[in-house]
């Protein structure tokens, strides 16, 4: 028997992992959520993410990278 996977908006995992909209449409657009995908509605284009992709995300660290240090 097929498992029913549950899919979430973008919105619904800025909830659950406290960060922006913005910052979850750039994660999904850099590919962290690769089992997510763009749904056609009435309103527009959503994308629904599944929710076990959050099962082990971690997320990228904020701000710039760091520069690297000049070895001696």
């Amino acid at each position: 028997m097929k498992e029913e996977v549950e899919y979430l908006k973008a919105s619904e995992v800025a909830k659950r992992l406290d960060v922006a909209n913005v910052t979850v449409r750039k994660w999904l657009l850099a590919g962290l959520f690769p089992n997510a995908h763009l749904e056609e509605t009435i309103a527009g284009k959503i994308w629904l993410i599944p929710e076990n992709d959050l099962t082990d995300f971690v997320p990228p660290e904020r701000g710039r990278p760091k520069k690297a240090t000049a070895q001696e």
